[in-house]
């Protein structure tokens, strides 16, 4: 499936279809379909449109889109930092495991290289086990850090838990 699958920004006219995508892999009964569903762990919308809207057009942050919409992926970095941040990373259910994220992940780096970043980072849930043990595979390492889950803030949802964590992993993109 992958040796075709082009990647490419998203611009404002992807947003109601990325808003489609990501709520179906992260949250409701789509997302139980895939292996990446945060649906056992967190109720409500895992953004909005005026959220993504507001991603799509800030200079700093480069929403990818995959193939017809098959998945997208966000890379934040900063004028002058050399930090990349990975996230918004959603793959349509049907189509997980079939290679659509593996490309995803590796254009957000190539595209994090290519605007100066020497250094991806991104936050998990760190009770998220199978999703961080995929981010291993493909060299991102636990840095020791947790930072705390943004409880009430727009965007993320209601969590089962008050203990939510983030873990912060890590990949040198210089090597």
């Amino acid at each position: 499936m992958t040796a075709s699958l082009t990647v490419r920004i998203a611009d404002a006219a992807d947003v109601d279809s990325l808003l489609a995508l990501v709520h179906s892999a992260y949250r409701g009964p789509s997302g139980r379909q895939g292996w990446t569903s945060e649906a056992d762990l967190i109720d409500g919308p895992r953004t909005t449109r005026d959220l993504l809207a507001a991603d799509v057009a800030d200079p700093t942050i480069t929403m990818l889109v995959a193939g017809d919409l098959l998945g997208c992926a966000a890379v934040t970095l900063p004028e002058g930092a050399t930090t990349a941040s990975f996230g918004m990373f959603a793959v349509r259910p049907d189509v997980q495991a079939g290679g659509v994220g593996s490309t995803l992940l590796a254009a957000a780096e190539e595209n994090a290289r290519e605007r100066g970043a020497t250094t991806m980072e991104m936050c998990v849930i760190d009770r998220r086990t199978e999703l961080i043990a995929w981010y291993e595979r493909r060299g991102y390492v636990r840095t020791g850090e947790t930072r705390p889950f943004p409880y009430g803030a727009e965007g993320v949802g209601e969590p089962r838990g008050d203990d939510f964590v983030f873990a912060v992993l890590e990949k040198d993109l210089r090597g």
